[in-house]
């Protein structure tokens, strides 16, 4: 079992591309047909686990959950205990760490969004000025 410093690192270095696969899948434009074929099967579907099914993918929360589990399979990351508890402890974890990070980066666009459209508004009252002088 590697000393607890180097599993507080790869628990936030490995929560990073689980952040960013979960967040792509579930809200960029690469996958928005998908994503919107998702949506209406949740609001169409007929049965419950259909639609919690197509759900997993629209929500980046849910979605983190299934990334996680593939990614503990693949390195086999376990923290502070060496067996399957450490498994679990490592799976909340880095769900947990990941949606910080989509927290933080989810803020950080709308921020960059409200800051391009003010930047926008400022050049065409900055023309409209100009044009009427």
């Amino acid at each position: 079992m590697p000393a607890l410093n180097i599993q507080i690192i790869w628990l936030f270095i490995l929560a990073i591309p689980i952040a960013c696969i979960a967040w792509t899948v579930t809200h960029e434009e690469i996958f928005s047909e998908f994503n919107n074929y998702c949506k209406d099967r949740v609001n169409n579907c007929r049965y419950l686990i259909k639609r919690k099914f197509f759900y997993l993918f629209t929500c980046e929360f849910c979605f983190s959950h299934y990334v996680t589990v593939l990614a503990l399979i693949m390195t086999k990351y376990r923290l502070l205990l060496p067996d399957w508890r450490g498994y679990i402890i490592a799976g909340f974890s880095l769900v947990w760490i990941a949606n910080c990070y989509m927290s933080i980066y989810g803020r950080l666009r709308v921020s960059l969004k409200k800051e391009r459209v003010e930047s926008k508004i400022q050049e065409k009252e900055l023309e409209d000025k100009m044009e009427s002088h």
